[in-house]
Order: C-alpha cells, then structure tokens, then sequence
C-alpha cells in the first residue's frame, strides 16, 4: 500500500483557519481532507480557507468533501471558501454550478481590500 500523495498543513488564526493543500485530492486522498475540514468545525473554527495552489488533481471524490463541509459550516453560521484551484477542479466547480466555493481574494487574506480612490477634481478655471 502506497502513502496518500497528499500533505495538509494548517494555519490557525483565532477562529479563521487557513488549510493548505499540497498534491493530489483523489479518491484515496479525500478522506484526509475530509477529516481535517471535519477537525476546523469540531474544533468551533467555522471560516475556513483552503489554498489550492499546490494541488496538482482533483477528482469529483475531493468536491464531495468540500461541498460536504461547506454545508457543515454554513450550517454552523460559518463558510468554506477554496483559493487557486487546479485547472480539473475549476472544470468541474464550472460544471456543477458550485463555483460559490470559490473566492477572489487570496488564501488567508484578512484585510478589506481599500476602495478605489477618486481622481481629484480639477480646479474650476477662468470663465
């Protein structure tokens, strides 16, 4: 029996966590993200980020466990967002229609993004 081709590094922050995931999510590998998706809510963290830059694959059995504790969160007043997903699971978020796992900020970022500032306006000149 081989290894899981997948490690899984967790980032704590009060009560945010930041997930890490390096390899591939298949159908071997997704009970371990599963169980530590499952850890964060049993643990009372309920906004949980998963950074996907370094996900090489990722199967059907890896959007079940997303989408399983994104329910669990929601559930629990909290969310699950996925950052730079792999090509394969972009396609099948794409297919599904549960691209609402995905968020536009980078993985961890806490600050507000600041708004876009106004140009000054021109002074008024001779009439």
């Amino acid at each position: 029996m081989s290894l899981p081709q997948l490690n899984v590094y967790r980032h704590d922050r009060r009560n945010r966590t930041l997930i890490t995931l390096a390899g591939e999510i298949d159908l071997e590998t997704a009970p371990l993200v599963s169980a530590s998706l499952r850890d964060c809510l049993y643990e009372g963290v309920h906004t949980i980020n998963v950074d996907l830059t370094t996900v090489t694959f990722c199967d059907v059995s890896g959007l079940n466990a997303f989408l399983y504790a994104s329910a669990q969160a929601t559930g629990a007043g909290g969310s699950l967002r996925l950052h730079h997903p792999p090509l394969s699971l972009g396609r099948i978020l794409a297919l599904t229609g549960y691209a609402f796992l995905l968020n536009g900020r980078p993985a961890g970022a806490d600050a507000v993004t600041p708004a876009p500032q106004r140009p000054a306006p021109l002074p008024a000149g001779p009439r």
